[in-house]
């Protein structure tokens, strides 16, 4: 469905005329949207609630205990008994979240016309997803375990320092291993958009910057856009949903956007804060863990955190504690994506387009431009679309002679 948003058609980025532009008022989110949205609510809270128990349940139950008696028997030794029980510790995860998963990535989003994809394609990516979890649990499980075994008192600082080389690695690996899994991603077809684009890295101060066109719509009709990857493994990619449903001036504001986050180091600075919200959480886990093991040992199977039935249990804690502490990192999130916002308006000076951007993915995603302040905390990790919006119309610091706060990072 093309969205026929801009009376006048697309306008150049550096036109007189696009400074002068009427502010472009968010729209009313449609009955659909709005419904949603609340089923959303109710499908995050069921999603939560599932996270916590799931656990719970193998932990309770014993079958953590039992999946441990079986890695062992199979892998005899402590390494090789690790990484089968994380194997089989994700398959029975995958299966009892099975029915969730499927409601919630195939059934509700046909329900909703937000999806192409078939079923055959939803359930070969699932199993790719849970083989894709399976070997990186495998792969890091040990760490904990291990560090447990040797540093029963400081496991939990080691482990959480830890998060940093392991975050830069994955994101090092998935751009080249794991996302092509999924989909196919290839160079733009639009070469003179891909030379806008270029030419505009160039003047954000990333020469040599990647640009790749994604194949989602054979998933999904919304749009969307992202960053990832490091060092040499950094691209910018543009799924072609986006690319049929925005006009050239919005996808080089989204680009901008995307390029903020590079030029700004927001990367790092995830895994700097992830870093120390996981040693945090790990180290809450440490005081907590005994009590519960000294009560409900019994029943756990297992009389030591060292053991490694007690993954649930880890699980579970710091699941509870990235609950708690949600509302902080969302924020984080927020003012990331806002200073993303405010770096693609200084470079591109195109506020309409900015601003027609948000109403599109607003009505291409089924979107509620303003959500309640319990959404924000829990579930926003970007500034709503009609915040952003506003904020396009009303950032012109150029037209006051008011200083940029990154014009001094652009060539």
């Amino acid at each position: 469905m093309q969205l026929n948003i801009l009376a006048n058609g697309p306008v150049q980025a550096d036109s007189t005329s696009q400074r002068s532009e009427s502010q472009v008022v968010v729209p009313e989110p449609s009955q659909l949207a709005l419904q949603y949205y609340r089923s959303g609510n109710v499908l995050w809270a069921i999603g939560t609630a599932v996270g916590l128990i799931v656990p719970a349940l193998l932990l309770f139950s014993g079958v953590s205990g039992r999946l441990r008696n079986l890695a062992y028997r199979i892998g005899r030794r402590w390494l090789p008994s690790i990484l089968l029980y994380a194997v089989l510790f994700i398959l029975t995860y995958a299966v009892l979240t099975l029915p969730l998963a499927y409601y919630e990535g195939y059934v509700r989003q046909h329900a909703y016309g937000l999806s192409n994809q078939s079923l055959d394609k939803w359930l070969s990516d699932w199993l790719k997803g849970v083989a894709v979890s399976a070997v990186g649990l495998a792969l890091v499980l040990w760490i904990p375990y291990l560090l447990l075994r040797r540093s029963p008192r400081r496991w939990w600082l080691y482990a959480g320092l830890a998060t940093a080389p392991i975050a830069a690695f994955v994101l090092v690996v998935s751009p080249i291993w794991v996302d092509p899994l999924f989909n196919d991603f290839g160079r733009m077809q639009d070469r003179a958009l891909e030379a806008r684009i270029l030419a505009l890295a160039e003047r954000a101060g990333i020469a040599g910057s990647r640009v790749y066109q994604v194949q989602k719509s054979v998933d999904t009709k919304t749009v969307n856009a992202y960053v990832t990857g490091i060092g040499s493994s950094k691209r910018i990619v543009l799924w072609d949903t986006m690319l049929a449903k925005l006009n050239p001036d919005e996808i080089v504001f989204v680009m901008a956007h995307e390029m903020g986050h590079f030029v700004l180091h927001h990367t790092l600075a995830i895994i700097l804060a992830a870093t120390l919200l996981v040693t945090g959480s790990l180290y809450l886990v440490h005081r907590v863990a005994g009590t519960l093991i000294a009560r409900f040992g019994r029943r756990f199977g297992f009389d030591r955190l060292s053991d490694i039935a007690s993954f649930p249990l880890l699980l579970l804690l710091g699941t509870l504690v990235s609950l708690i502490t949600a509302p902080l990192v969302l924020a984080f999130s927020r003012h990331q994506e806002h200073e993303a916002d405010r770096f693609a308006l200084e470079l591109t000076r195109n506020n309409h387009a900015a601003a027609t951007t948000f109403v599109r993915l607003q009505q291409e995603n089924l979107s509620v431009p303003r959500p309640g302040p319990i959404f924000m905390l829990w579930r926003g990790s970007r500034p709503s679309l009609g915040d952003r919006v506003d904020f396009a119309n009303r950032y012109r610091p150029w037209e006051t002679g008011e200083p940029l706060r990154y014009g001094h990072l652009f060539h």
